[in-house]
């Protein structure tokens, strides 16, 4: 059977893939991006982006037409509806806006390479490439041979690639989470807030992204029983839910979203902060960007933002690894190894702290104990996750 070679070997079409090729791209260097979908996987809901991911973006060259489809919001209004209705409003800091998933994927995509992007295309196995080469072999599932030189695993949090590396499986707790955008085609009353309820029970979060199109969450922390992942079905239940405890505008928002953009989630996965800390992310010329390094929950809101720092990171690193040329033909297999080494050292710390922090806070909600609980409300207040302090973080130039 014909085996094809090829240099980077990207595996993995989503937020972090694509960052990654654009990112290698962008320092002049080629790479295939292998997505077992057959065409961009475009849906979803939206992301919220804080500044360091602008700054990713920015490094990227296509923030500027992303901020055209999404507006800046200002402010954090907290509200604790058991405790006595407090009220707390907190300047964000920094930028922030939410970004149609579809609108970043199909941006980067545009700017990639034509044929760079390979659809269709399910790894079924890894195994290293001869002894004496630190290459990995990868077989899809139609027999199909790729020989890469250099590969990088962004394919989420059940990756093939981080498997092949020996990381450990992620782990989850069990949520019942229901996104989705509602239109208001007289234009919304909630200004440029995030709106973030806490009741008994539920968390609902509510933020503009135009002054046409609202994007919200809720989470139902103990939905009890086996639940249904069908859309229709799960929003009723969740409008039940809210009826009971918020604001007719709130019921209104759920009752009336865009039923093709609802997302249920019933468990929010994540790699616990030790593993992060402790685990081997580089085999030879192997390594793991995104969800595959970090997955974590969405309570910080990084996820997106901190795997576009990894691209940009590991870009950087391989350019300086090729040479001040930044020719994908000069790099070897020991400087593509030592390069993916400093990008697992430069990033080792970052995406603990992040870890940590949304680990911390979905504790805060899962567990019933009271010591636990006080640990993680301790580990928050100490990192600062309130203020946003994990946001005030820059990457550095691509």
């Amino acid at each position: 059977m014909d085996e094809e070679v090829h240099g980077i070997v990207i595996v993995g079409g989503g937020i972090c893939g694509l960052a990654t090729a654009l990112a290698l791209h962008r320092k002049g260097i080629p790479s295939l991006v292998l997505e077992k979908s057959e065409n961009l996987r475009a849906a979803g809901g939206s992301i919220g982006v804080h500044v360091n991911g602008w700054r990713a973006l920015d490094q990227l060259g296509i923030a500027g037409e992303l901020r055209e489809t999404a507006d800046n919001v200002t402010e954090f209004h907290d509200v604790w509806q058991n405790e006595n209705n407090k009220s707390v409003v907190v300047p964000v800091r920094g930028e922030l806006r939410w970004v149609k998933r579809k609108d970043l994927i199909e941006t980067m995509a545009k700017n990639i390479p034509s044929g760079a992007i390979r659809f269709g295309c399910h790894i079924a196995d890894i195994k290293p490439a001869n002894p004496g080469s630190h290459g990995a072999i990868l077989t899809t599932l139609d027999g199909s041979i790729i020989r890469a030189k250099a590969l990088i695993g962004c394919d989420g949090g059940n990756s093939v690639v981080a498997k092949y590396l020996g990381l450990s499986p992620p782990k989850s707790f069990p949520r019942l989470i229901v996104r989705g955008f509602t239109r208001y085609p007289h234009g919304h009353p909630f200004g440029p807030h995030f709106l973030r309820l806490r009741c008994n029970g539920l968390f609902v979060g509510r933020s503009p992204m135009t002054e046409n199109l609202v994007n919200f969450f809720v989470g139902v922390w103990h939905p009890g029983g086996s639940v249904t992942k069908d859309p229709i079905a799960v929003r009723g239940l969740v409008l039940e839910k809210v009826k009971e405890q918020c604001s007719d505008e709130i019921v209104e928002m759920v009752r009336d979203v865009d039923t093709e953009s609802l997302i249920v989630l019933t468990k929010i996965w994540y790699r616990p902060p030790w593993q992060v800390m402790f685990s081997s992310f580089r085999r030879g010329t192997a390594t793991v960007a995104g969800d595959s390094m970090h997955v974590m929950g969405s309570y910080i809101g990084q996820g997106g933002s901190a795997a576009m720092e990894d691209a940009i990171v590991l870009a950087r690193s391989l350019s300086r690894a090729a040479g001040s040329g930044g020719g994908g033909g000069e790099l070897c297999e020991k400087k593509i190894g030592a390069a993916m080494a400093e990008y697992v050292r430069e990033r080792r710390l970052r995406v603990v702290r992040l870890s940590l922090e949304s680990f911390a806070m979905g504790m805060i909600w899962a567990t019933k104990s009271m010591l636990a609980k006080l640990a993680c409300q301790a580990i928050v207040a100490v990192l600062g996750t309130h203020s946003l302090g994990h946001t005030n973080y820059d990457c550095g130039r691509l």
